[in-house]
This record gives structure tokens, sequence and C-alpha cells, in this order.
């Protein structure tokens, strides 16, 4: 009995393609926890797409990934002067924000990320001037710029990019290659067009592995099914039961990633309503889990626990029986799955 990610292979695969045929040049991003198909499975991925260049994020994942992935590997996390050395192979390119960076890494091969609206980190203008010097003694694979998500300011992506293409032509910089992140099939067209000399490279991960969200499904087994009265005590913590219905233990628990979430950006009256509501239902030890039965996500009878989740389920739904499988609404990046079935 486990919590299984069921992929359709051919329509995920279909996706890839269709992702790749958008954006030529395409470098697939397998970080984390690989979006919740583990490296491995990415690696495999990438490698089917015929991709000479793989995105993670850390060193450390660049060396899990090596035995999988035969073409170079961009590690994305900047590097820094004394940090833990990692033994990698000389198909490693490594990002370098700072002109501290470049002279650290003598002889490597680096690409360097420019400071873009995110501010997260990047060369600025003022360091372009001194780049010449600093880029003598590595192997420059090029540039990149790691655009925001959204543009709350109704400012144009590309703007930005060809800002920034600007001053490192001004600059006398070499601009044989530029990585970018967040842009759209068009947007990348017009940059194309615009600069013919330079190859650009979308770095793409969410929209290639987790575009098409009807190619896979989390579903969790249920274990067993416990009938409870009202008024009954149950669970850990002996709380009552608040109606007569069944106490559903399904495979899925913390250690999986459920009942774990990252915090959202919330826009709008509504969403910020349901948050306000969600948040005052758990005071009340009240809530939804990600798993749905009779058409509807339950809640969580006690909060979940390390390998299973316990949901009330009333007694005017159907009854499950211990083999069923119920749906989950989990997010890839923050959940373990038991089994991968392709089908």
């Amino acid at each position: 009995m486990a919590l299984t990610l069921y992929v359709d292979t051919a329509r995920w695969r279909a996706h890839h393609k269709h992702v790749q045929e958008q954006f030529p040049g395409l470098v697939p991003v397998c970080k984390g926890n690989g979006y919740g198909f583990g490296h491995e499975r990415l690696a495999e991925e990438a490698t089917r797409l015929g991709s000479d260049v793989l995105a993670v994020g850390t060193t450390y994942e660049a060396a899990q990934i090596k035995d999988y992935f035969g073409g170079d590997l961009l590690v994305l996390t900047p590097y820094r002067r004394g940090e833990e050395p990692v033994p990698l192979p000389d198909r490693v390119v490594r990002s370098v924000s700072s002109v501290d960076g470049v002279y650290g890494l003598v002889g490597a091969r680096v690409v360097i990320e420019v400071m873009s609206s995110m501010k997260r980190h990047g060369i600025s203008e003022q360091d372009l001037p001194q780049l010449h010097a600093a880029i003598e003694n590595v192997r420059l694979e090029g540039f990149a710029i790691h655009l925001p998500l959204d543009r709350t300011d109704g400012s144009d992506a590309v703007e930005e990019v060809i800002g920034w293409m600007d001053r490192l032509r001004a600059a006398r910089l070499p601009l044989h290659t530029m990585f970018v992140s967040h842009l759209k099939a068009d947007e990348l067209a017009r940059l194309q067009q615009q600069f013919p000399q330079t190859r650009f490279r979308a770095r793409i991960g969410t929209r290639l592995w987790l575009g098409d969200h009807e190619a896979t499904e989390y579903r969790g087994a249920v274990l067993d099914v416990t009938r409870v009265a009202k008024g009954e005590r149950f669970g850990y913590r002996q709380q009552k039961a608040a109606s007569d219905g069944f106490l559903v233990v399904v495979a899925g628990g913390t250690s999986h990633g459920v009942g774990l979430e990252a915090p959202k950006a919330l826009h709008g009256v509504m969403p910020r309503a349901k948050g306000v509501a969600r948040a005052g239902l758990a005071t009340v030890n009240r809530n939804l889990s990600p798993f749905v039965w009779g058409g509807k996500q339950r809640w969580f009878a006690e909060p979940p626990h390390m390998q299973v989740s316990i949901l009330f389920v009333p007694s005017d739904a159907p009854e499950p029986t211990v083999g069923d499988e119920l749906v989950a609404h989990l997010r890839h990046t923050t959940t373990q799955f038991d089994r991968l079935l392709d089908r």
C-alpha cells in the first residue's frame, strides 16, 4: 500500500516535445526533488530529448546526477569563495554572480549571471568594466539572466533583457550565448530576431516537467477504515468525532510531504479571503487534506502522521474500503512518492 505517482508517459513526453519545439536550445532544469520525479528519471528524460546541457541547483546535485546524464551540467547556484569543494568533472559549468567569483574559478567553465529586477544575485552594470580582466582566466560559456515570474509594474521582460544586452555590448563583452529564465516563447523569438548573433537558451523546469497537469496524478492507498460514532474519541490526541462517519487511514504522511506547503503569494480579494478562512478553521483543528473521496476533498481527522494520514469521511458519503486509492492534490516539488508507475 503506497502513495503512488501515476504518469501518463506518452502524454507527458508529448508535452516535453511541444515545449522543446517552442524553445529551441532548451536547457532542462532538474533541481530540488527533481520536480517530484527524482533526479535519475529527469536525467533520463533530458537524454531522451537530446539535451546537451542539464541545469541543476547545487554542486551536490551535480555530483548526484553526473552518473545519470552524460552531457554538460550547469550549476545554477552561484559560486562563492570558501564553499565546500565537491569533486566534479570538467563538464560541469559553474554560475558566477560576482567579479570576485570569476577570479576564484581560474580555468573553469563559467556562466556569468547579471542582476535582474529579481534583485537576487548577479553582476551589476558597475561591475562590467572589471570583467574584461577577470574572464581572461576562465572559459566563458555565456551570460545569464533570471527574470521574475510576475511583472506587476507592467514592465516588459524582453525590454529588460535588451537593456542588459546593450550594456554587455557597450562593455565589449562576448555575447555568443545568453541563458534566460521565465520568458514566453514569443518573447524568446523576439530576442533571437533582434540579436541573431547571440544564441538564447531558455532554462526551463516547471513548464517542461509539470506543464501538463493531466499527465500526472498522485493517489494514496486506503490502509484501514474504522467506523466512529459522534462523540467517540480517536487518534493520538483523543479528539472527539464531530459526527458519525469513518476514520480512513491512507498512505501518505509528513515524510511524503503531505501537510507541508510552501507559502503562497495571494493576489486579489477572493484568494485573501479564502486564506483567512483556512487560517480560522485551522485554529479549531479543521484542516482540509489533499485527498479526494466521493468527489470532495476530505478533512484531516488529525494532523498527518509520518507515513499515513487519517481522514474523516462523514456517514453520508460512500464508505471507502481497504485497497481503494484516493486522488491526492499534492505539490510535486514538496512531495516524495513511494513508487512511480508509468501507464
